[in-house]
Order: structure tokens, then sequence, then C-alpha cells
């Protein structure tokens, strides 16, 4: 049987030359090349690979650009952020009018006055009052924190709220001293009331204790109505005492509120996942 020999070239060749290569095929093997024989991306995004071909964040630690889920914001929440602009705001406010004897401060005492003089009876006023004393706010803040570490087996949260009632008096004297208020009639005309001692003192010790005890089911949402009728009471008793002027209250409160924004922002940051509640969602409650 005749064979029919291959050509070898196309008419015209000098001769018979070896087979070229074909690039884009076997010899071509640079990632990211069109052609070259691997799926290529029109985005020019690298291929999954291991670790070492991922992008570095800031600091240097392999990650992504994004932040990763789960890992904690260093700022405060939009609604943190807003009441702590908020607080800040309206304590500002506060401290101009009193210093500077503006109309706020005039209308305050018209207010107090009244209050003082308003019949309201003396004994109950009076125990309202002493609920911002380190008597009594101390030991309940304690009573919290001694739940919450035996509880929860934590200390951080708990310790946060302890140096947040520290703070008060470091925060207040300074502020005391400089402002110099004298005092409502009866009291001591030297000065030294605005802010109030006793009603930052309520704030942060009540408010402390009820997101140190918030998220235990066993509680309930009732724990945030009881600490918020004590602060309201106690800021109460102390104008009708005729201990502090409203104002003294009032920027009192915005100043121990401060320090509870920062408290529940580093417990949203420590303690993202609260008690009794299941890790997964197809978890099933135990029967």
């Amino acid at each position: 049987m005749r064979e029919t020999p291959r050509p070898q070239g196309t008419v015209g060749d000098p001769g018979a030359e070896p087979p070229q290569p074909r690039f884009g095929r076997a010899l071509a093997h640079t990632a990211g090349v069109p052609g070259s024989g691997e799926p290529h991306r029109s985005d020019r995004r690298p291929p999954h690979t291991p670790r070492g071909a991922r992008h570095t964040d800031p600091v240097g630690r392999p990650g992504t650009t994004p932040p990763v889920p789960g890992r904690p914001t260093p700022f405060l929440p939009a609604p943190l952020l807003a009441i702590a602009l908020l607080l800040a705001g309206l304590f500002g406010l506060f401290t101009w009018q009193v210093a500077a004897g503006g109309p706020l401060r005039r209308l305050d005492e018209r207010v107090g006055d009244a209050v003082r003089t308003g019949g309201f009876p003396g004994g109950l006023a009076e125990f309202c009052a002493d609920l911002g004393n380190i008597a009594v706010a101390v030991p309940v803040l304690a009573a919290a924190v001694a739940w919450t570490v035996w509880r929860a087996r934590a200390w951080r949260l708990p310790l946060t709220a302890a140096l947040a009632l520290a703070l008060v008096p470091a925060l207040v004297a300074p502020l005391k001293a400089l402002i110099g208020r004298p005092g409502p009639p009866g009291m001591d005309g030297s000065g030294g009331f605005y802010p109030s001692g006793h009603a930052a003192t309520t704030v942060v010790a009540y408010g402390a204790a009820v997101l140190l005890l918030l998220p235990y089911p066993r509680f309930g949402r009732q724990l945030v109505a009881l600490g918020a009728l004590l602060i309201l009471a106690n800021g109460f008793g102390l104008v009708r005492q005729g201990y502090h002027w409203p104002l003294d209250v009032l920027a009192s409160w915005c100043l121990g509120g401060l320090l509870l924004v920062v408290m529940a922002w580093l417990r949203e940051r420590w303690e993202p996942v609260r008690p009794g509640r299941h890790a997964g969602r197809g978890q099933r409650p135990a029967a």
C-alpha cells in the first residue's frame, strides 16, 4: 500500500523548519498574562491562593482591606456617638451659662426656688437625696460587680465600672473649684456647688450596675426603669432639699452619662455574645 508523505512546509518555504512554539499554551505559564493557559480574571484581581498572596492590612498583618467580620470597630458606634455628642454639648452649654451668669442660670435659680418651696414632703425628699451618698451607692455597685465576676467569670468590665466611679471625684472637684458657683439659700455661700458630686455618683453607680446586670435574663428590662427612677429621684431630692440648683444636677447627669457611654462601648467590644443566647442559629434549645 502506497503511503503519501506528509508535507513539511508550505509553498515557497526554503526548506522544512521545526515546529515553532505556540505562545499561550504549554510554554507560557506567567500568571495574569492573557492566553497563559490559566483561567485569568478580567478585573486583574489575584487568584485564590494561600495567605502568602493576600494583601496585608495597614499594620502589616495578613488580611483584607475591608474590616474583618466580627472584629470590633475601634470607634464608637453611631448611636453611642450621637448620645456622647449630645451629652457633651449639653454639658458645655450648662457650664457656659453657669459660669457667665447667662439667662439659663437665672431661669435655673427661679426653678430651684420653686421646687424648694413647693411643699413636697421633706422626709421622702431627704431619702431620695441620700441615694447619692457613698455609703449607699458604692455597696449597690459593689454587689453588681461581685455578681458579674461570679456569674460570668469576667473581670474587665466590672473593673471598668469601679474605675468609672472612682473617676467621679477626680472630674467633679476641679470643675467645682473652677466654676465656684454658690449654693442655694441656706447653704455655704463660698461656692463649689457646680456640678453635683452626689448626682454624678448616683448616675455612675446605678447606671454601671444596670449595664453589668442587664445581659442576664433573670433581671429583665425593668432594671433599666428602676435605675432611671433612682437617678431621677435623687436629682429631685437634691434640689428639693436645697443642696443644689437644677443645673448642678443636670450637668452631673451629662458628665456621668459620658462615662456610661464609654462603658457601654467597652461592653460591646469585650462581650459581643450575651449570656443566655445560643452560639449559632442552627442550634436547638436543650429539651
